[in-house]
């Protein structure tokens, strides 16, 4: 079965940087719902489209069609009373951005006395990356896995 539109698609996969240093190593088989749900980077779905089980692909993503540029923007430093007494370096903390209701994820990344510099970025924000995948199944969606827009079961979501 060729990978399109509604189909649940299983693949193994390697993200490294330019230099070639392995950031994430997806050994473990991972499923998302081919066919613009969002279960993956855009830029590898389309390369994806029409590719068979035993199939590979390498696909280089620019910042933008990955995990976004870098802002600057986004660090902030906030008062040390706002955060717990064993917060530390590395630690991930939800918040608002100020002057919004939009929550995102914020990174530790300094702490001093008074202040704790937090980091919005993605950790990979601003890189190219290069993306390999071996295409290990596909098979048809399930109705659910339509309506809901994941893959169920399996390496998917489970509910």
């Amino acid at each position: 079965m060729q990978i399109a539109k509604n189909t649940i698609v299983t693949i193994t996969y390697e993200l490294s940087n330019l230099a070639g240093e392995i950031l994430e190593n997806g050994s473990e088989a991972v499923s998302y719902l081919h066919g613009g749900y969002d279960g993956i980077f855009p830029t590898v779905e389309e390369a994806l489209e029409g590719k068979n089980v035993g199939d590979d692909i390498e696909v280089t993503l620019e910042p933008e069609y990955a995990f976004g540029e870098y802002e600057a923007e986004l660090i902030r430093a906030e008062p040390r009373h706002l955060f717990p007494a064993e917060a530390s370096v590395g630690m991930q903390f939800e918040g608002a951005a100020e002057g919004t209701d939009e929550f995102m994820l914020y990174t530790v990344t300094e702490i001093t006395e008074d202040t704790v510099m937090v980091d919005g970025n993605h950790p990979l924000a601003g890189q190219t990356l290069k993306f390999k995948c071996h295409v290990t199944d596909v098979r048809p969606a399930t109705e659910e896995e339509i309506t809901h827009g994941h893959a169920h079961g399996d390496h998917g979501h489970h509910h």
